[in-house]
């Protein structure tokens, strides 16, 4: 996962491909409007960190909706939840910009596999086929 700084995030509006989602929108609704279509980046925006609808909307879009491209976590954002927030398919994260930085790599690095599947690797552990990188 990418960790951005805040001062050095670009905005949706200066963004090449970018499309803002609020945490409450329907993404079925956007979908099916085409929203999604030639978008290079999603950022999802975390008005609390209490709030985790981001968390779905991120799994939604990954294995439903099939995007492909940079889930960015804006708002309110917490290194406690990276971890969470890479399982569910965000790619890059924009932190204060007093964020313990090495914290947060570590956050990332905590634990080395899972068994239950995630927007990254799907099956769960023991359907994966036995090699050195899925262990």
């Amino acid at each position: 996962m990418k960790l951005i700084a805040a001062s050095a995030h670009q905005t949706g509006a200066n963004a090449p491909k970018t499309l803002q989602i609020a945490n409450d929108a329907e993404l079925a609704d956007l979908a099916a409007a085409g929203a999604l279509e030639g978008v290079e980046r999603i950022e999802l925006h975390f008005p609390k960190f209490t709030d985790g609808r981001a968390f779905s909307q991120a799994t939604l879009l990954r294995r439903r909706y099939r995007f492909a491209g940079d889930l960015c976590a804006t708002g309110e954002v917490l290194i406690d939840q990276l971890l969470q927030m890479a399982r569910c398919g965000f790619s890059s994260a924009v932190l204060p910009d007093d964020t313990d930085w090495a914290a947060a790599e570590r956050q990332l690095r905590r634990f080395a596999g899972f068994y239950q599947g995630d927007a990254r690797t799907p099956a769960p552990r023991f359907a994966r086929v036995s090699t050195p990188e899925a262990v």
